[in-house]
């Protein structure tokens, strides 16, 4: 793909990410994601209805009066988007890849950060870190974020979400919005999660075909996996060969929502023939609600 090209779809993806930020998400991401971090602005004396637990003792006992503290919203928040470039999200039976889903996703939540005027970051990972960009402010950033998701060649086919993980801990050392976005076929993360969990506010956004879910009936077939290159005949007429595949799956999938709801951590699931607007909205509402 040249420049040009790269350009161009670059702004394409800018106008259809940047109108849902701009006009449906901005305002459910701050919502979601406000008073995540809360600074001591000063105290004032009690008022009918103050919460009790904000009462300042000390100030208090000093004056023989009640006074509560005051806190501010911390409005300046981090995210950080991790994104899997493996193998396996080249594969798509419909419009598109779940590369070019996941893209689309994280490109509308890296424009509704920045509506919030918050900094975003991004790790692209295989089965190791391929790419850092350490979080800033500003739509030229952002497009720099959508630019690498678009254009960037991973050396490894292969994933490797633990490592992703540790990788997310060695370098961010204050609390962060974090979105793990991947088809999540892999397995071992959970404890690396519970580490991230611990000190972020974690959201895995699992992107997948139909096709991933079962194989169709198309007789003998030669598969290739997109992870290793190694291509092997398949007998998709076999119930056996199509139930082994579907279990393998479900597996993962089941591995996936344990995983993340035994770290504290949110999870969304979409295919990607579906539209990942609902989904987000419903997981950001669900969010903001709680």
């Amino acid at each position: 793909m040249d420049t040009k090209e790269i350009l161009k779809k670059v702004r394409k993806i800018e106008i259809k990410t940047r109108r849902l930020s701009d006009h449906i998400f901005s305002g459910e991401y701050h919502s979601s994601f406000k008073g995540r971090g809360m600074t001591f602005s000063e105290v004032r004396q009690y008022q009918y209805g103050d919460d009790v637990r904000a009462i300042d003792w000390n100030v208090t006992a000093r004056y023989n009066e009640t006074y509560v503290k005051v806190f501010e919203e911390e409005r300046e928040l981090t995210m950080l988007l991790m994104v899997d470039i493996s193998g396996s999200e080249f594969f798509g039976t419909t419009q598109q890849f779940k590369r070019d889903t996941l893209t689309e996703i994280a490109a509308t939540l890296a424009f509704s950060a920045i509506q919030n005027n918050d900094k975003v970051g991004l790790i692209l990972f295989s089965d190791n870190v391929e790419l850092f960009i350490p979080p800033k402010k500003g739509k030229s950033h952002v497009l720099r974020i959508i630019r690498e998701l678009i254009e960037f060649k991973p050396q490894s086919k292969q994933t490797n979400i633990s490592e992703a993980l540790k990788f997310l801990s060695s370098i961010l050392k204050k609390k962060a919005i974090v979105f793990l976005l991947s088809d999540f076929m892999d397995s071992d993360y959970e404890q690396t999660l519970k580490i991230a969990g611990k000190k972020h506010d974690v959201t895995g956004i699992r992107v997948f075909d139909k096709h991933d879910v079962s194989i169709p009936n198309l007789g003998m077939v030669p598969m290739v996996d997109a992870e290793t290159n190694q291509t092997i005949l398949v007998n998709t007429a076999s119930k056996k060969v199509r139930n082994a595949y579907q279990a393998y799956y479900l597996k993962n999938v089941d591995y996936f929502e344990k995983a993340f709801s035994h770290s504290g951590a949110g999870t969304v699931s979409t295919r990607i023939d579906e539209s990942y607007v609902k989904k987000l909205l419903g997981y950001f509402k669900h969010k903001g609600a709680r």
